[in-house]
């Protein structure tokens, strides 16, 4: 059997042809990595009156204090002028904020630039975020990433990819794959995969080029198998564990381990105000300032996403020094315990993906039985419709606009 051929090997961009650019805040504080520290932040804001309450917003041409906007979909946020705003902090929401960050994001239309509505308007249980990565050659690490979170898709090599929902519609309806392709493999394969498969197979299977991100099919019935199981475990991983017959557990679901009883302990406390992280290969242990976390396998300090490096990323992103007076400088007065679970657990995630690699590489050479791009022109499954590049619409949903008016959708 012939093995698939790389280069004609369908782009992601067509399986999965609708997608939303990254999120844009066009200011740092309504995101933290701690719920309390934007409750925090909001209240030294609404306790601020004007001007000094316009200089704590950081108003851009999209958003100032005059700016009146819908509500967020699926969110309680104010819709009235930020001028007037009085009212306690929306809940916080968690989301994905760059590779495997998850902070906290304050859900209100009227501090975010750009907040991408229609992503929000299909975010449920059931819906999977794959978040393409910006090219960026020679790079190491994975091309795309899951979620279970709304995404923000920044890049750390400062070259956005795209967020493209599993589903197009909430209750996860309406897959957002090419009319047809999910015939088109239950033809080649004997077995019509489920949407999650497909998502699980592109994970194991991705690769970046300057064209986009590729996506290898295969017609063997076995070898789409043993991809789509390697893929579920990736999603299992890339969701902490919070997935359970395809639908999103809430941190209910089993945590990761490493296997052998190995776990990272906290060997020394970190101190209150960590300035540095380091690592030690000889004694696999991580160096938190004068804190150390141990044993940290090797792969998990040289896990890369686009050039950068995973839990150096996560780390500058809770030590930077924001500039005095802002409501950014609102932050933790010392490292919470909390921060300490999730970087236990990070280290934990990023480990384990480390070990599939190898897996990865010999699916990658094991492909055979293509089925390639100009078998999906040849087959009419593309190109797609332009409709399936467009979101779905929600007629029959309500959703609060501007100064409190209702609009149909």
């Amino acid at each position: 059997m012939p093995s698939v051929t790389h280069d004609d090997a369908p782009l992601l961009a067509d399986l999965m042809p609708w997608s939303v650019a990254p999120l844009r805040l066009g200011r740092a504080w309504p995101m933290a990595p701690d719920a309390p520290s934007l409750k925090a932040r909001w209240d030294a804001f609404i306790r601020a009156e004007e001007p000094a309450r316009e200089v704590l917003l950081q108003p851009t041409r999209s958003r100032t204090l005059g700016t009146a906007v819908a509500q967020l979909p699926g969110h309680r946020g104010g819709t009235g002028r930020l001028a007037r705003e009085s009212g306690p902090c929306p809940e916080p929401v968690r989301v994905l904020h760059g590779p495997f960050d998850e902070q906290w994001l304050i859900p209100d239309h009227r501090l975010i630039d750009t907040a991408r509505p229609e992503l929000w308007r299909v975010a449920d249980e059931h819906q999977l975020f794959a978040v393409e990565l910006g090219y960026v050659p020679d790079a190491s690490g994975p091309a795309l990433l899951a979620t279970a979170l709304l995404p923000d898709c920044r890049s750390p090599a400062g070259r956005p990819g795209r967020i493209r929902p599993l589903y197009r519609r909430p209750g996860g309806l309406e897959p957002n794959l090419a009319p047809g392709l999910l015939d088109h493999l239950a033809h080649r394969l004997g077995e019509r995969p489920e949407p999650a498969d497909v998502l699980a197979w592109t994970l194991a299977v991705a690769h970046p080029d300057a064209s986009g991100c590729r996506v290898p099919l295969t017609a063997d019935a076995d070898v789409w198998a043993h991809g789509t199981r390697l893929g579920h475990r990736m999603l299992w991983l890339m969701l902490h564990g919070d997935i359970k017959d395809g639908r999103v557990t809430h941190g209910t679901g089993e945590r990761p381990k490493l296997p052998g009883g190995r776990r990272p302990y906290v060997r020394a406390p970190l101190p209150a105000r960590p300035a540095e992280l380091l690592y030690d290969r000889d004694e696999e242990t991580l160096l938190v300032g004068d804190g150390r976390i141990a044993p940290v396998p090797a792969e998990a300090w040289d896990f890369h996403v686009s050039g950068a490096r995973v839990l150096e990323l996560w780390f500058s992103r809770r030590t930077g020094q924001p500039e005095p007076g802002t409501l950014e400088a609102i932050r933790p007065g010392a490292w919470p315990q909390g921060w300490t679970s999730e970087l236990l657990e990070l280290i934990t995630v990023l480990a384990l993906l480390a070990e599939l690699k190898p897996q990865q590489a010999e699916l990658s050479e094991a492909l055979a039985s293509p089925i390639t791009a100009t078998e999906l022109h040849r087959s009419r499954v593309l190109p797609v419709p332009p409709t399936a590049r467009q979101p779905a619409s929600v007629l029959d949903h309500l959703e609060e606009g501007p100064e409190g008016q209702f609009a149909l959708l």
